[in-house]
């Protein structure tokens, strides 16, 4: 960036960049965000549904009429009571279709409007967060309605896998996402963080280049490229990193804290 550069907006990924995978926050990033979110708004800009993303903002002590972006930029909530500002959907049923073809045993699930979640068959204990209400149904039970987003999950299969898998799917006229597992994400076309964070900074009527975004994630690359300054999280994936501006330590070194410290 520019020298003198100064960000009016953070926006921070949750999982893999504010939190490890055992659902902790360090106390130098907590104190970090806190310092940063009573100068300028601090905007979480996650995968998570609402449900699974509030205690996080509570945690953080995030100020009450802030923003969230969730599922992955498809809603975007004002916080904490989760008034929806956003929201985009799409019709899953011919992915759905296509992922029993391709991938017989994968698991599914779509997100409700509550943030619980419906699934084809119980996902990996903690997958879909805590306290999310969690319903079984069948495939043609699953998406009765246009959703925010299609889950696909197989537990027996590899990162690499899904990667082929969603090349196999032939997905048009959607977005999708790769994730740490594997875990492959449907977005409605067109959405993705930088969704959520564009409808979020017009709220307080600023713009991409007084943005300041962190991540770690597949899902965060659209996000990075988009914000006036992106940084990587050092244990992101190759293709994460090339798009970022920097990449930061990692979320076990509190990345987040030795970047938010710079300006705030």
């Amino acid at each position: 960036m520019t020298k003198g550069w100064q960000p009016k907006a953070v926006a921070l990924d949750i999982d893999g960049t504010l939190i490890d995978h055992d659902e902790s926050l360090s106390p130098a990033v907590v104190d970090a965000v806190r310092r940063t979110a009573a100068q300028v708004p601090v905007i979480l800009a996650t995968g998570r549904s609402w449900q699974t993303t509030r205690p996080v903002a509570e945690l953080l002590g995030l100020p009450d009429g802030g923003l969230v972006v969730c599922s992955n930029g498809a809603r975007t909530l004002r916080y904490p009571d989760g008034e929806v500002v956003d929201e985009r959907t799409f019709d899953p049923s011919t992915v759905i279709r296509s992922v029993r073809k391709h991938a017989p045993n994968a698991r599914m699930a779509v997100e409700e409007h509550d943030g619980g979640y419906l699934v084809t068959a119980p996902f990996p204990d903690g997958d879909l967060g805590t306290g999310a209400g969690i319903r079984v149904v069948t495939d043609e039970e699953l998406a009765p309605e246009p959703v925010t987003r299609l889950i696909i999950r197989d537990p027996e299969q590899s990162e690499a896998d899904f990667v082929q898998l969603a090349e196999r799917l032939g997905l048009h006229g959607v977005s999708y996402f790769v994730g740490w597992t594997a875990w492959l994400d449907i977005a409605p076309e067109g959405v993705d963080k930088s969704t959520g964070l564009k409808v979020a900074l017009a709220q307080y009527d600023l713009e991409a280049a007084d943005l300041l975004a962190m991540g770690d994630g597949r899902n965060d690359i659209e996000m990075l490229v988009y914000a006036g300054l992106g940084i990587s999280m050092g244990a992101a994936p190759d293709e994460v990193k090339v798009a970022a501006d920097e990449v930061t330590k990692s979320v076990q070194d509190d990345g987040v804290a030795a970047v938010l410290n710079r300006w705030f």
